[in-house]
C-alpha cells in the first residue's frame, strides 16, 4: 500500500530591498512608521494586531496584520505570529496594536501577552524590541520606553 502525503513548500520573497532602508532607532519612529502602515478609517472602529519584522541591523523586513478584532480586543494565535517571524527569517520583532477607545495605557493583558510572546521568541533566538500601542488621536505607548520590556 503506498502513503501518499502532501508536500511542503516555503518561500519569502522580498519586493522591495532591505538594505537600503533605515535601521530603526526609538520608539518614535516606529510609531511614526505604523501610523503610516495603518487604515486610518478603522484605527477608532476596532482593534488590530501587527508584527514588525525586522533583521539584524533593526531594519524593517515588513509590516504584518496578524489579527482584527472588536472594539475591546483581538486574538493572537503565537503559532501564526511565529510562522510569519520563522518564514521571513526575522531576527528582532516589535509588536503593535491600536486601542480604539484612545487609551494610553497597557492593560494587564496586553502585559501579559507580551510576556508569552517574549518567552516563546527565547526558543527561537528572536528579540522582541518594544511593543507599542496607537490611539486613534495620533499618540502612542512604548513598553520598552515605560520599562516593561
Amino acid at each position: 500500500m503506498e502513503h501518499k502525503v502532501n508536500e511542503i513548500q516555503i518561500s519569502y520573497r522580498e519586493k522591495l530591498v532591505t538594505l537600503r532602508f533605515l535601521s530603526i532607532t526609538n520608539s518614535k519612529e516606529v510609531a511614526q512608521l505604523l501610523y503610516k502602515n495603518w487604515d486610518a478609517d478603522t484605527i477608532g472602529l476596532h482593534e488590530t494586531f501587527k508584527i514588525v519584522l525586522l533583521n539584524r541591523s533593526n531594519k524593517v523586513k515588513g509590516i504584518y496584520p496578524l489579527s482584527h478584532g472588536g472594539i475591546t480586543g483581538t486574538l493572537v494565535d503565537m503559532r501564526i505570529l511565529f510562522a510569519i517571524v520563522l518564514k521571513t527569517l526575522s531576527v528582532g520583532v516589535i509588536l503593535a496594536h491600536n486601542h480604539p477607545s484612545g487609551q494610553l495605557k497597557a492593560s494587564e493583558m496586553d502585559k501579559q501577552l507580551t510576556q508569552k510572546i517574549q518567552r516563546a521568541a527565547q526558543l527561537f533566538d528572536v528579540k522582541v524590541l518594544d511593543h507599542i500601542i496607537l490611539v486613534p488621536e495620533g499618540s502612542y505607548y512604548s513598553f520598552a520606553d515605560n520599562g516593561l520590556m
